[in-house]
């Protein structure tokens, strides 16, 4: 990597250049130029216009920050967890440079615009990336989801099945109905967690096994065929959040081909992860990690478009809620830092190339949660870029992590892929003065 000065009377404030540009159109050189945070011209890698700044990556990849659209930062009431600074100086780390951050496991949960103040409150001057919010849907607070629609949030979440926090309770069939049919008023997005609670049982047992029979593919798929059903009663906008079974993928596929308004994401861990290696509880997740062969599955719904991309679920939580016993351990898998590397090493391996890897990781997030000014590297966007270096490896360490708790499945694994440098609308992220903004579904908050 080449940095120059430049003249201080230059159009550009910078000039990025790469043989390896990944762009909507395809991956190549380019000189990126910026002017006041956003991108502002694509140049011919050879003929970079004068900047103050001049990065030449060389081979170093440039993509575009990601966008992940699926973080549990848990501040305020749980920031012991995660909290604001320390999860988006991981997401800088990792490549991230946008977040939507989800309405459960904070105190008070985000389903009022009281409960948004609050939150935003608590997030104000620590965010190293922008960040975002999601809403949330309980029993009785569908009066609630128009004033949050209002207030900026993207969407709002809830779950069919118990969510693990007393103070976020799931819908049942009518409650899912009725919240729908007040979000189609507005053309509000619903976001699910997908697992039907009448095929849900207790585990057997402590061990892995009897944990992963207890929350079978059934359940995932039975509840996803629910949401595609009232979806289609009531012209709501849905989406699956975090799918790990590959038997969703044909209602999924045929929903779509009916024009019910649906979609999905899956997570870098079901994608890189399977159930017969699993070896203790920092593997543990709802929905849980599944075998080999439906891991294959799913990379064919991702590339195929069932499945239009991927998202962390960054659920973080002390080590102390990690126990041996399967059936008592906290159920969430900690990888913000990690998804990019992780995600590319087995990409790669199968054949997908870093265009497709940025369409999973940015342009969908970003098109899902309607950011258009996300997510890709083009003029009139903003400038959150990524150096990103697709050869060189590491092994994963947990205590190196940027993440509150040192706790990763990942830990001790060898991945490929080193995020070398990112910039937020056209700054360094230097993961020391933060300077993120909050987004709302209107733009700037």
């Amino acid at each position: 990597m080449v940095h120059a000065e430049g003249d201080e009377r230059a159009e550009f404030d910078l000039v990025v250049r790469s043989r390896r540009v990944v762009t909507p159109e395809g991956e190549g050189p380019l000189a990126v130029a910026v002017r006041a945070g956003r991108i502002a011209a694509l140049r011919p890698h050879d003929a970079p216009p004068p900047a103050r700044e001049t990065v030449d990556l060389g081979e170093v990849a440039l993509l575009p920050g990601l966008v992940d659209t699926h973080v549990h930062v848990n501040e305020p009431g749980r920031t012991h967890w995660e909290g604001f600074a320390s999860a988006t100086r991981a997401a800088a780390a990792g490549g991230v440079t946008t977040i939507v951050d989800m309405p459960l496991n904070a105190l008070p949960p985000t389903v009022s615009v009281a409960a948004l103040e609050v939150k935003r409150k608590a997030a104000e001057g620590q965010c190293h990336v922008d960040v975002g919010f999601w809403g949330g849907a309980i029993p009785g607070n569908s009066g609630e989801l128009e004033p949050l629609h209002r207030a900026g949030v993207f969407g709002v979440k809830c779950f069919l099945s118990p969510s693990g926090v007393d103070e976020f309770p799931a819908l049942d069939r009518a409650g899912l109905r009725e919240a729908l049919r007040v979000l189609a008023e507005f053309d509000g997005l619903m976001i699910v967690h997908a697992e039907d609670p009448a095929v849900l049982t207790d585990p057997l047992g402590p061990t892995y096994p009897d944990f992963l029979a207890s929350r079978t593919a059934e359940a995932e798929r039975r509840a996803v065929e629910q949401v595609i059903e009232l979806a289609a009663e009531t012209g709501a906008r849905a989406h699956i959040v975090h799918v790990s079974s590959a038997s969703c993928l044909e209602p999924l596929r045929a929903a779509r081909r009916d024009g019910v308004r649906i979609s999905a994401e899956t997570c870098p861990h079901y994608l890189t992860l399977t159930a017969e290696e699993v070896s203790g509880p920092a593997y543990k997740c709802c929905p849980p990690i599944r075998e080999a062969a439906n891991r294959d599955a799913l990379w064919e719904g991702l590339a195929d478009g069932v499945l239009m991309g991927v998202v962390s679920d960054h659920s973080p939580s002390t080590p102390d809620l990690k126990v041996p016993d399967f059936a008592a351990a906290w159920g969430g898998i900690s990888s913000l830092q990690l998804g990019l590397p992780a995600v590319w090493t087995s990409a790669s391996a199968r054949g997908h190339g870093l265009s497709a890897v940025t369409r999973w990781m940015a342009e969908g997030p970003a098109a899902l949660v309607g950011l258009p000014y996300k997510g890709a590297i083009r003029p009139g966007a903003d400038a959150d870029l990524v150096a990103f270096d697709p050869e060189a490896g590491f092994t994963v360490d947990a205590a190196a992590l940027h993440h509150r708790n040192p706790v990763s499945p990942y830990h001790g694994r060898a991945l490929t892929g080193v995020v070398v440098r990112t910039w937020l609308r056209g700054r360094p992220a230097d993961l020391v003065t933060p300077h993120g903004r909050f987004l709302t579904k209107e733009g700037i908050g």
